[in-house]
């Protein structure tokens, strides 16, 4: 048994952990042989362009080079993709600022993990939730909204981004799937709004 097993598996035996705790780290575990192997590395890498410059440059390229080339549609995809983005970030920022959690890593490297309300600045104990998965999500999800016939390669994109995350040990999976939620709806209030100005 590997001292990674080990410390999951320690951190498992918290009487006080709920069932989703204890999914989580099931998962870390089970998705821990996958960080060796060089597609996971390469998406781990990428997955860097989920995050908050990256996808602020994008979305403003976009945006930027519709208006240059006077192209509507083009210019309205990256205001979609900036304002969402936007908007998941702030909620994003305003979970991770009231619940600390430990990072999937910092549970490997000590074997201790918790979720509760609080205020940590430290990294080690931010992973709710995922910022990276939240930005990606939106990002794709507002594309998708004036190119729909890109709708597969954008949300290859934001899931790809997104599940990396677990055996990178940035995350945890419920960690994941509240950052696509947050994702998701965070662009549907955008497109709510964008749809009212256009009348």
């Amino acid at each position: 048994m590997t001292d990674h097993q080990d410390n999951f598996e320690n951190a498992a035996r918290d009487g006080d952990m709920g069932a989703i705790a204890r999914a989580d780290l099931a998962i870390a575990d089970a998705a821990e042989p996958l960080a060796d192997l060089w597609p996971v590395r390469a998406l781990a890498k990428a997955s860097e362009l989920a995050d908050q410059p990256p996808l602020v440059a994008a979305s403003l390229a976009v945006m930027v080079a519709g208006i240059a080339a006077r192209d509507p549609r083009l210019a309205r995809a990256g205001l979609r993709m900036l304002a969402s983005h936007a908007l998941a970030t702030g909620v994003k920022t305003v979970a991770k600022n009231n619940v600390d959690r430990t990072r999937p890593r910092k549970v490997d490297e000590d074997g201790e993990h918790d979720a509760k309300p609080g205020h940590s600045k430290d990294g080690d104990y931010r992973s709710f939730p995922s910022g990276h998965t939240a930005g990606a999500v939106a990002v794709a999800r507002a594309v998708t909204r004036e190119y729909p016939n890109g709708a597969g390669a954008a949300y290859t994109a934001a899931a790809a981004a997104a599940l990396v995350q677990i055996p990178k040990k940035a995350h945890f999976a419920s960690d994941v799937i509240v950052g696509a939620a947050i994702g998701l709806l965070s662009e549907r209030m955008i497109d709510r709004i964008v749809k009212r100005l256009l009348r």
